[in-house]
């Protein structure tokens, strides 16, 4: 009994046995350094050790790198500017259509792409032409193709056809994907590095963790998993821009630093991703997936939701852990969830540096 207490009271999840990671990106250097890392089973008294002393909530504790907060943490006491901007949520939940229409609005390109990109039938000059027709679009989809974090070789990508030739066109669907998603959750510049930066960054983090972390699944599978981990957070992305009309009305200085907020927030942000790629019509696997993501009380066990669970959490055990926001002690019950040893995360930390 007073096992589960403390496991409700700090929001520690039921373990599911997952997968080992193969490694964050195609680079086999990588994927064997991490398979050859030996994982030294730990022992029940460390685990139960680590559970008493470095619990966190994970999932709020993100948004202290979301909100730097200036003032003191108030608790469980929301400011005037949390408590109208839960009330926004709220309406928001009960109404996403409109926020699918008006605040956050799926491109209406990006199924018709998508399509085509994964019809292997398709002609390549047709695909190349289609893309074409959006010069930002092609123009965003050769600098994120030479990336420092996506190039996959010293090779410059210069047009289209090359990307074609040097990614293959499952890749390039995620690069059309994810520069289509990116463009849909742009932000003001003065905010955007403030918040919209950090968010975009976890997401494609996300995306391309849940990949490798679903090389176990079918192909499609895989692909699906890459499309969650790029919109689980699309939530906060519309929360944050009607956080905007909120700060207009607020008082000066104000802003979200409450531990109710962020709790309330991770919850709420969940639900209203899963919400909105219903109103998007995508598939029923979408909805399904991030539903149970919003479940904060367990550990999913489904396939899809899984990976993203995993991957999400090693994300933001990253961004904050470079951020200098989680210490070792934290940072070692945390890998216990992910399932991962310190040797595997630091070499997916190396990596997602770099995005």
């Amino acid at each position: 009994m007073v096992k589960t207490l403390f496991k409700k009271l700090f929001n520690i999840r039921e373990k599911t046995s997952l997968s080992r990671p193969k490694g964050f990106s195609q680079d086999r250097s990588v994927q064997q350094k991490i398979e050859q890392v030996s994982v030294k089973p730990v022992s029940k008294a460390v685990v139960e050790e680590a559970i008493v002393t470095d619990s966190v909530d994970i999932s709020a504790l993100f948004y202290s790198l979301l909100f730097p907060a200036k003032t003191a943490d108030t608790g469980g006491v929301a400011n005037n500017l949390e408590r109208n901007i839960i009330s926004d949520v709220e309406l928001a939940l009960s109404s996403p259509q409109e926020i699918a229409e008006n605040v956050l609005k799926l491109p209406t390109r990006m199924a018709e792409l998508d399509r085509y990109l994964a019809d292997n039938n398709a002609d390549t000059n047709d695909l190349v032409e289609l893309i074409q027709q959006d010069p930002v679009l092609s123009v965003e989809l050769l600098k994120l193709c030479n990336s420092p974090a996506f190039k996959r070789s010293e090779k410059e990508i210069t047009s289209l056809q090359q990307a074609f030739v040097q990614l293959g066109r499952e890749q390039l669907r995620r690069y059309v994907s994810t520069c289509l998603v990116r463009e849909m959750i742009a932000i003001k510049p003065i905010y955007y590095r403030r918040f919209g930066l950090q968010v975009w960054r976890h997401s494609m983090q996300v995306a391309s963790l849940s990949v490798q972390l679903a090389q176990h699944l079918s192909e499609e599978d895989q692909e699906t998993a890459f499309m969650l981990g790029l919109l689980h957070d699309v939530g906060k992305i519309a929360i944050f821009k009607m956080l905007l009309d909120a700060f207009h009305h607020a008082e000066p200085g104000e802003q979200p630093n409450s531990w109710l907020f962020r709790q309330v927030m991770t919850t709420k942000s969940l639900t209203l991703s899963a919400l909105l790629v219903q109103c998007w019509q995508l598939p029923k696997r979408f909805e399904s997936s991030l539903s149970l993501l919003a479940n904060t009380t367990s550990q999913p066990v489904e396939p899809l939701a899984a990976v993203v669970w995993r991957a999400n959490l090693i994300s933001e055990c990253s961004m904050l852990f470079q951020a200098n926001k989680l210490d070792n002690a934290c940072l070692t019950r945390l890998l216990i969830d992910a399932d991962l040893s310190r040797e595997e995360f630091d070499i997916l930390h190396e990596q997602l540096k770099e995005i």
